[in-house]
């Protein structure tokens, strides 16, 4: 994973049009797309970021699939924020540091079991666990990611 990129503590505000309508991902149902659906305006910074002062976006390394069950590809950007980290809850998708490195792994935490886990059916990662007395720094949890497909 590359270095975190912090977010403006003064972001611009740039509305873009949101269409109120739904679209399906699987089977159609034929809906009409002349409908008349409400138009808003909607402002990333809003929908996206909860804690400007705390929020970074960082850049999934592009030999990294072993997310991809859970959305996150390589070379995704990944929303981040550090300000969770330390209240970071079994089952968060989070940044860790382990040996040195950023990691972005699935927080597996019950009783005094503490694991990082891949999300990767087809490939058998295994998880990275820590045993009493090795420390595990979470450095922020992931609130969202941004997938490019052009």
């Amino acid at each position: 994973m590359q270095n975190p990129i912090p977010v403006s503590q003064n972001p611009s505000v740039v509305l873009i049009p949101f269409f109120e309508g739904k679209v399906r991902a699987g089977q159609s149902r034929f809906a009409s797309a002349a409908q008349d659906y409400e138009m808003k305006e909607l402002d990333l910074n809003q929908l996206l970021i909860t804690d400007p002062p705390a929020t970074f976006i960082i850049r999934v390394a592009t030999d990294c699939d072993s997310m991809i069950d859970v959305g996150i590809y390589p070379g995704a950007k990944l929303i981040v924020n550090r300000a969770l980290g330390s209240k970071a809850k079994s089952s968060n998708i989070v940044i860790a540091v382990v040996d040195g490195e950023f990691v972005v792994k699935r927080l597996y935490k019950r009783f005094k079991i503490v694991r990082l886990l891949s999300e990767n059916k087809a490939k058998a990662y295994p998880p990275i666990e820590f045993k009493d007395g090795e420390e595990l720094m979470i450095w922020g949890v992931v609130q969202h990611v941004i997938t490019s497909f052009t």
